[in-house]
């Protein structure tokens, strides 16, 4: 039984061996371009023109954030099998992969909180600028 559960260990670190050049690429993404672009749409322009713009360019943004999203977690799926394993040897690839997962919820959480965010203030401008046209109307409607 200790040999087999030894073999196991081995051919999961051979597997995460494997599957870290995915978490390489997604994490390096992730750090150089994904949290840089996620600070860009902290402050949203003031008119309604400029964020319609600007939740374009973050709903392309996303496409390709939601796709890294996507292959990081294939890949955590890949080793959810390393919860059964504790020996020592295995230990630091665990600390990895608890690294991985871990950005990439945050970068997931992050965006998930940014996309809602931009479509909540689209739709708030949208209805003060429909408010500031009924008013407008209502005005010249007076004046008449």
């Amino acid at each position: 039984m200790l040999s087999n559960k030894r073999i196991q260990e081995l051919e999961l670190v051979m597997e995460f061996e494997k599957v870290e050049e995915c978490f390489k690429e997604v994490s390096s993404w992730i750090e150089n371009v994904g949290r840089k672009r996620l600070k860009e749409t902290i402050n949203l322009d003031d008119s309604l023109e400029m964020l319609l713009q600007a939740q374009k360019q973050f709903r392309e943004f996303d496409l390709v954030a939601s796709e890294y999203c996507r292959r990081g977690q294939e890949a955590l799926k890949k080793m959810d099998r390393w919860e059964d394993f504790s020996s020592v040897d295995v230990h630091s690839y665990r600390v990895k992969l608890q690294t991985y997962k871990d950005q990439l919820e945050e970068f997931c959480t992050q965006l998930d909180e940014n996309r809602h965010r931009i479509c909540e203030t689209v739709r708030l401008y949208e209805f003060f600028d429909k408010v500031r046209q009924g008013i407008c109307c209502t005005e010249e409607g007076v004046k008449s």
